[in-house]
């Protein structure tokens, strides 16, 4: 499938995600099959853009295009200015971000809380579609079903981001009221896609292969967007591009191959991050990696007591060498939630 001028390598794409879809990750999906990855969410606000913060949220160094950037934010000439300036620095598809429930997003009236003001969302996908169209950069927009139950409101929407020149649509199936609570539902992803025809992206509850082929046929969707079940297992791309194409499940990846991956994504971390930052951030993806392993639970607590990325990298490795002695491959996976360990390293990486 195409997204503007690009052609993607299949319909399996990473979700951004605040906190996890840096550089490092990216490039990491990428390699175990991702088709299209879009960059953390970055501010619109210009007094930010030159933050550490921002900064790293707009890395690309070394990273494959299409270089995807989300942006965010509430006034309109700001966000068309947050996307020339990203083009700038290498941004080739721009993304508008009307779908983050995240409180402190909302509470500011970005994120899905735009999608209850339908002209400021309206003014707001002009403007930088305005931006970009000179510039020949294709705009996509990542939106939810609605802000609750009551204001569905995500098929009227879409067609109006199409009639202003968006060139992909995807639709997260819940509401904002929702966050990540209850499942996914997928009627309004399917309304949105019949009432479109540009491209349109299904995401939520994406967690399997069999789901993603599921929801692709629940749906008609184009492609599907994977996002928490991809953290600490980026090889989820591949299992479902080759399922979609091959009907064919593959076997879990060799304990070697992810012991390789997670030290080389670990490192890349601690480049983009330095010592300090590098190795309290990477708690959760470590956290991830191991949560459905063989000791894992013993192994991310003692996890938290070191405090050099040398000391971490250190202890993965002998984890995942004394793993693979008691067995080649991982086990088959199982969804998990986040429990409360985790949820704790997220808020502390933040």
């Amino acid at each position: 499938m195409n997204i503007g001028p690009f052609v993607l390598p299949n319909n399996v794409f990473v979700a951004p995600m605040a906190g996890v879809t840096d550089r490092p990750f990216r490039q990491l999906c990428r390699e175990f099959g991702a088709g299209h990855a879009v960059s953390e969410m970055v501010t619109s606000r210009p007094d930010l853009w030159n933050t550490l913060k921002t900064s790293r949220r707009a890395n690309h160094d070394g990273e494959p295009g299409p270089i995807a950037v989300q942006i965010a934010g509430t006034d309109a000439p700001m966000m068309a200015d947050a996307a020339r300036f990203n083009i700038d620095r290498g941004a080739q598809i721009i993304d508008i971000n009307m779908g983050c429930p995240a409180k402190k997003v909302c509470n500011k009236w970005a994120g899905s809380a735009l999608m209850q003001d339908e002209p400021l969302a309206i003014s707001i996908i002009e403007a930088v579609v305005a931006a970009c169209a000179p510039r020949g950069v294709p705009v996509t927009l990542k939106m939810r079903t609605g802000w609750c139950d009551a204001r569905r409101n995500a098929v009227r929407l879409a067609r109006a981001a199409e009639s202003a020149g968006v060139a992909l649509v995807t639709v997260h199936g819940r509401t904002r009221e929702q966050g990540y609570r209850g499942e996914a539902e997928y009627d309004t992803i399917a309304a949105v896609k019949a009432a479109l025809r540009v491209p349109v992206v299904a995401n939520g509850d994406i967690h399997s292969p069999h789901k993603a082929r599921t929801v692709l046929q629940a749906t008609g969707a184009d492609a599907v967007m994977i996002g928490r079940a991809a953290q600490g297992r980026p090889w989820i791309f591949r299992e479902v591009a080759h399922y979609l194409a091959t009907g064919d499940l593959l076997a879990p990846p060799l304990v070697a191959e992810v012991r390789r991956a997670l030290l080389a994504h670990l490192n890349d971390h601690y480049a983009l991050y330095g010592e300090g930052t590098g190795v309290r951030s990477a708690r959760k993806h470590i956290a991830w990696y191991v949560r459905e392993l063989p000791g894992g639970e013993a192994f991310r607590s003692r996890m938290l007591a070191i405090e050099r990325c040398d000391q971490q990298v250190d202890a993965v490795a002998t984890y995942l060498d004394t793993l693979a002695e008691a067995m080649d491959r991982l086990p088959a996976h199982r969804p998990a939630e986040p429990d409360d360990l985790e949820q704790a390293l997220l808020e502390n990486a933040e």
